[in-house]
């Protein structure tokens, strides 16, 4: 059901005292940072609670109504994020026995378990209601505010996703599949090379910059065993230069939001006023006090938004919106190579060919998806991507939608999940039964078999994948990857 108690008021919960581990020079730090109307004692009590849990409810998949008229039976406590539309605190009396990535409507990408603050940066991204046409997340690992962008915009134009960690790009395109997103581009750079390499090519940049994590200690305890002053302004120089190439990248009149989920001023405030003061006639401090109702609480003088854990119960963090409001120097052009690509566009005759065919099984997309080929891969490339094509090298464009062979087309499962929407009128629902069988990577046997021999199989009217009928079984075709195991669906029951 839809909680809606008051959304400021801290939930006090009982907890072991001295759980988390403050250093005694970072509480010194914090309470010179501390702004006069803020408790300092508050911000230790908050620093000890657990973290409310949150989730976010993907709009490519469902609505919100939709949404919370799913799940009303299931007794979720549900208590809107004032800064989210699409975002709720969630409590559930079975989460010990079912984990909540094991529900139906989390495997099937209708909500992202994502930290309440965590949605501010793309709030503050978006605050003008204009949808731009080219972002860059420059640090989006494992994806929560790609998916959300992704949601804002409505799958349209382009988003570049970059992650300087090899092992979390996985993670990233993991999620990107399962929330059905078809508008984004991997890459797998130290983000300071966009500035060099796409110098203005984009409407909007989002850097939610490496940091020192101080604002994380409500679920992480030992956030700070490592903590040192000297260790935050090392990271800082990092971040000026993390910032100074975001902002190459970004057009002129484009926006820049900077976020961390730190708490010093040295990693926040610092960074941004290091940025106008090496680009003052370019730099323009857009102010976020009217962004949601209270967040004047968390309101700094030059109208960034740095969060302290007590003020919204939830985890401290920083906001700050800039608008390049001029064109600068361009910084030097990148030495390296980047390769020959391998992908070539589909020619016309057979683009419309390829959209026949996939249409018949029911995937269908805009003209903002374009076709390209390599080798026996047929991929859909972002329109709004292809300009920046030989100037970084790229992990992964769009999505995979098909192999070719000798008889056809063979559609990908992440092609299924994006463009088979909500409701096709060419899907197979399965049972309650079923959908678990399917997740747990099983063939179906349903009591009544289709008539097709190719049909996409949905569950709550959401996409799970593709199947083929052979005799009375539908032959699972999920990825052995994502196969689950143990409690499924519970909440369904």
């Amino acid at each position: 059901m839809l909680h809606c108690a008051p959304v400021f008021t801290p939930v006090v919960r009982p907890v072991a005292q001295n759980a988390v581990y403050l250093p005694d020079e970072f509480l010194a730090q914090m309470r010179q940072a501390m702004p006069e109307h803020l408790s300092f004692d508050e911000f230790i009590a908050a620093c000890q609670r657990p973290l409310r849990r949150s989730i976010r409810v993907n709009t490519l998949k469902i609505s919100v109504d939709d949404f919370l008229e799913l799940v009303a039976p299931y007794g979720w406590q549900l208590t809107p994020v004032p800064w989210c539309a699409e975002g709720f605190w969630i409590e559930r009396d079975d989460e010990d026995a079912l984990p909540l990535g094991s529900t139906a409507e989390h495997l099937s990408g209708m909500f992202y378990i994502q930290e309440a603050s965590s949605m501010l940066p793309v709030t503050a991204l978006f605050a003008d209601g204009e949808i731009p046409q080219r972002v860059m997340d420059v640090a989006a690992a494992p994806g929560s505010k790609t998916t959300q962008i992704a949601a804002r915009m409505g799958n349209d134009g382009a988003i570049l996703a970059n992650e300087f960690s090899a092992s979390r790009v996985k993670v990233l395109h993991a999620n990107i599949s399962r929330n059905g997103i078809s508008n984004v581009a991997l890459t797998h750079f130290d983000g300071r090379v966009f500035g060099p390499a796409l110098p203005e090519m984009f409407d909007a940049v989002l850097l939610d910059a490496p940091c020192s994590g101080e604002g994380v200690v409500r679920k992480d305890a030992d956030a700070l065993k490592n903590w040192s002053v000297a260790s935050n302004l090392e990271i800082a120089a990092t971040q000026r230069e993390l910032i100074n190439s975001a902002f190459h990248a970004l057009k002129p009149g484009g926006t820049l939001v900077y976020s961390t989920c730190t708490l010093n001023r040295e990693e926040n405030e610092a960074i941004c006023h290091w940025l106008q003061a090496q680009y003052p006639h370019a730099v323009q401090f857009l102010p976020l006090g009217e962004l949601f109702p209270q967040a004047s609480q968390a309101l700094t003088a030059e109208g960034f938004l740095h969060v302290f854990p007590q003020i919204y119960d939830c985890e401290g963090f920083f906001v700050a919106r800039l608008r390049k409001t001029a064109a600068i120097e361009p910084m030097p052009a990148p030495t390296y190579k980047v390769g020959n690509f391998p992908f070539t566009p589909l020619k016309p005759k057979e683009a419309a060919l390829v959209a026949t065919v996939a249409a018949h099984v029911g995937l269908q997309w805009n003209d903002e998806l374009h076709l390209w080929q390599r080798d026996k891969e047929i991929w859909l490339f972002p329109a709004q991507i292809e300009p920046l094509i030989g100037k970084v090298r790229f992990s992964r464009i769009g999505i995979r939608l098909a192999e070719t062979y000798n008889k056809g087309y063979r559609w990908q499962h992440e092609a299924v999940i994006a463009l088979a929407g909500h409701d096709n009128p060419l899907a197979f629902a399965l049972t309650l039964a079923e959908a678990e069988e399917w997740y747990r990577g099983r063939d179906i046997y349903p009591q009544n078999p289709p008539q097709r021999d190719e049909v996409i199989v949905t569950f709550q009217g959401q996409p799970l994948g593709l199947a083929k009928k052979i005799g009375s079984r539908l032959k699972n075709s999920y990825p052995r990857e994502l196969v689950r195991d143990g409690r499924l669906f519970a909440g369904n029951a």
